[in-house]
């Protein structure tokens, strides 16, 4: 079954191993530009330090929701959430209610998507192309988004070679291989 969107990550870590390389996505957390804390969440560890971040992550996307939609300044963070809260409608539920949100656990189980997580997914995909992280993601993605004349789109099919980066990677025991992901990009980019 193919998953359209992130999921809560240790459930989806296991349902990518049984259906394989691109039968699905994988959890990612916000720092899958740099591959830094990658390993220990692929190894099924979940730090309890990155909760604060969840947290941080849940209350700006639900104000960037509530203050975009209400016509009110946004700062930073929220101005750059912003234009992915919009392309993503079927989130509004979920983002308009902060309590909720923030209380909220999504797992594959409940086949509920994670929306803090895809969104989360977006802006670490907008931040490994303005670094060029890996090196040469940056023209990879322009042609990718080029092909696709979506950036939106681009994004999903980048969120996808993530996932199978990281399946590999579980499945091999090895570090995730940021050189098989930008391969996989640069692939998707010539249809």
């Amino acid at each position: 079954m193919r998953l359209s969107t992130f999921h809560a990550t240790g459930a989806l870590v296991a349902r990518d191993r049984k259906s394989g390389p691109g039968g699905g996505h994988a959890g990612f957390r916000q720092q899958v530009p740099h591959f830094a804390h990658l390993r220990r969440r692929c190894n099924g560890h979940h730090a309890t330090s990155r909760t604060g971040t969840r947290q941080a992550m849940k209350r700006s996307a639900s104000a960037a929701e509530r203050r975009q939609r209400a016509g009110m300044p946004l700062d930073a963070m929220q101005a750059k959430a912003a234009p992915w809260v919009m392309l993503h409608p079927e989130y509004d539920g979920d983002l308009a209610d902060e309590a909720a949100a923030l209380a909220a656990v999504y797992t594959v189980e409940e086949g509920r998507t994670n929306p803090f997580l895809h969104l989360s997914m977006h802006l670490s995909l907008v931040e490994q192309v303005d670094i060029d992280q890996p090196r040469g993601i940056r023209q990879a993605f322009e042609a990718l988004r080029d092909r696709l004349g979506s950036e939106h789109e681009a994004h999903h099919h980048m969120m996808d070679c993530l996932g199978e980066m990281i399946w590999a990677s579980q499945r091999s025991g090895q570090a995730p291989d940021g050189q098989a992901y930008l391969d996989c990009v640069w692939r998707r980019s010539r249809g």
